[in-house]
């Protein structure tokens, strides 16, 4: 006989699992089971996550090819520092995006510390570089249309156009940024 208690009053009438021999709760699961919650939809491996990266890459490249066709955009240094940060954007995004379709098509989790960990530190990086990269080309396109009032010359349009998309990009970045970490905080 065990020396383990037994509850023997019961005040709600609720089943509560009886313990085997090993100390463990004997509720129909093999004795090593561990319960994993449900993935939050963002995490990478999901649906909202695949949508998350595609919709980043789309309006990265939006914002790229705008300034790219531009005729004047290397003169300013902002606005090479934005093509590059957000070429980077695409190439970070488009290559998480086919991750996350590789997870989905074969039915994985991506919840190893590993590569969680990989996923934020590239999104926190990638996120930095293009917040500032927004930043600086607003900072530039609002010197060149409200201060130097010069927009007759330039491609004021093309600018702001370019800027926006590239807040965009980094809007829709933090959200995978903020879920990789909570989803490696949590582990």
């Amino acid at each position: 006989m065990s020396n383990r208690s037994r509850p023997s009053v019961h005040p709600f009438d609720i089943q509560v699992p009886q313990l085997t021999e090993g100390g463990a709760a004997d509720n129909g699961a093999p004795p090593d089971a561990t319960v994993r919650l449900k993935d939050v939809q963002g995490m990478p491996g999901t649906p909202a996550a695949l949508a998350l990266r595609l919709f980043q890459f789309g309006f990265a490249a939006v914002s790229v090819a705008v300034m790219a066709a531009t005729s004047d955009f290397p003169s300013v240094t902002a606005f090479r520092y934005l093509v590059g940060a957000l070429s980077l954007q695409c190439l970070w995004s488009m290559s998480l995006a086919i991750v996350d379709l590789y997870a989905l098509l074969v039915k994985r989790c991506l919840r190893n510390s590993r590569i969680l960990g990989f996923f934020t530190i590239g999104d926190a990086i990638t996120s930095t570089l293009t917040f500032t990269a927004a930043c600086t080309s607003a900072g530039i396109t609002v010197l060149i249309s409200n201060d130097f009032e010069n927009c007759a010359q330039n491609h004021c349009a093309r600018f702001e156009t370019s800027t926006a998309m590239a807040f965009v990009s980094w809007f829709l970045v933090s959200p995978s940024f903020f879920l990789s970490f909570w989803s490696l905080a949590s582990r």
